[in-house]
């Protein structure tokens, strides 16, 4: 559209459209294909799917649009993708990440790249000064999430990319609880934005994908390099169900984010919830700063349990919402990070993160907002009677 900048809510819809020039489809055409035919001078445009493949390129091209970067590459997950960001690393040098993140991060970090050199420091990056100290002369990245996993902690961004700067580090944000419809990491001075497609972005829990978007086109370029040597790259079809998803997102998460306000709400009015962890409530510490940095709280709620030995009599007495580890898709799903998302972390530090037995994470989907708290009024009812009936 000449003259008008398009907003996000109208990219994600179009991304991949126009793709077709012979037969004019509207939904993007599934390359299914492994190598394409060339002139007998020299290969063409494409020449082998794992380098690159049309679809791929239809929702590559439409993310980095969508992110305002300079390349996206496209991997068979999410934990793909964080592992072609490590690759960048050389051994000896050293990445400073957020504390309380996902599990498999950590996992992959420690149990992995710890073997080929890399060394790794777990911050509250809520805290400027520990972040400074902890950056070493060896440091070439900061990784954050914000919010984090499963606390939903708020990191200031603009804080960190300030202090990459000042230490000639990249900064790096997954962004998979957010999307580009509600935190814009380039914008803020991040280098590279990593998502797991598998949640938000595709949204009906049916396809694992992974995505790393750079705002250099250098590094743009050799993560392209990266993804080609090694392999791990997303399937045609599999990138044409991300697209079909991204086509939804702002719908689906303008729905998801007014029924979470609404659960967060409730749960801090049940007298079964210890806590409720949601940037959307006003008592959530830097709740003032996600809204400075974003366009709103997202649709993760994690709560605490009174009885923390009632998870699991929980999670059994839900009818409506799902036990299950993943999250941002239609349906709601809730999770037990101590022993399920997290439980690659030593008991140590889940002690200290307070990730025990009693923290739930519930991703909250596009069900009625009223059956949605109702589910979970009749399951947490049936967590607290017995401790009332201890009582009396």
């Amino acid at each position: 559209m000449s003259g008008h900048h398009l907003h996000p809510e109208s990219v994600v819809v179009h991304i991949g459209v126009g793709q077709d020039s012979v037969y004019g489809a509207v939904s993007t055409p599934i390359y299914q294909t492994v190598t394409y035919q060339h002139p007998g001078a020299g290969l063409g445009r494409y020449d082998y799917s794992r380098t690159d493949n049309p679809t791929r390129t239809g929702l590559a091209d439409g993310l980095a649009r969508l992110e305002g970067g300079a390349g996206a590459s496209l991997f068979s997950s999410g934990m793909a993708a964080i592992v072609a960001l490590f690759h960048l690393l050389r051994q000896g040098e050293h990445v400073v990440l957020t504390e309380d993140l996902y599990g498999g991060t950590y996992r992959v970090l420690v149990d992995l790249f710890q073997r080929f050199g890399i060394a790794a420091s777990f911050v509250n990056t809520q805290d400027i000064a520990a972040v400074e100290h902890a950056i070493r002369d060896t440091t070439r990245l900061l990784f954050i999430e914000t919010p984090s996993n499963p606390h939903l902690m708020i990191t200031d961004l603009r804080a960190m990319a300030s202090l990459a700067r000042d230490h000639r580090l990249w900064l790096a944000v997954d962004n998979t609880f957010m999307t580009p419809l509600r935190q814009r990491p380039f914008d803020l001075g991040a280098d590279f934005v990593v998502y797991s497609a598998t949640k938000y972005l595709s949204g009906h829990n049916d396809v694992l994908a992974g995505a790393l978007i750079s705002r250099d086109p250098d590094l743009a370029k050799k993560v392209a390099e990266l993804a080609n040597s090694t392999g791990g790259v997303l399937a045609p079809f599999d990138a044409w169900l991300v697209i079909r998803g991204l086509k939804t997102l702002a719908v689906r998460l303008d729905r998801q984010e007014a029924n979470a306000a609404h659960v967060a709400k409730f749960l801090q009015s049940h007298p079964a919830v210890r806590n409720v962890y949601y940037p959307g409530l006003a008592n959530h510490p830097g709740s003032a700063l996600h809204r400075a940095q974003c366009l709103g709280p997202g649709a993760m709620v994690s709560f605490q349990l009174k009885a923390r030995e009632r998870s699991a009599d929980l999670m059994d007495a839900l009818e409506l919402i799902l036990p299950a580890v993943s999250l941002g898709g239609t349906e709601s799903l809730i999770t037990h990070p101590d022993s399920e998302t997290h439980r690659e972390l030593p008991e140590g530090m889940r002690h200290r993160l307070g990730i025990g037995p009693g923290l739930m994470r519930l991703s909250v989907g596009v069900e009625n907002r009223e059956d949605l708290v109702h589910d979970l009024g009749q399951a947490l009812d049936r967590v607290i009677e017995p401790i009332k009936g201890r009582d009396a």
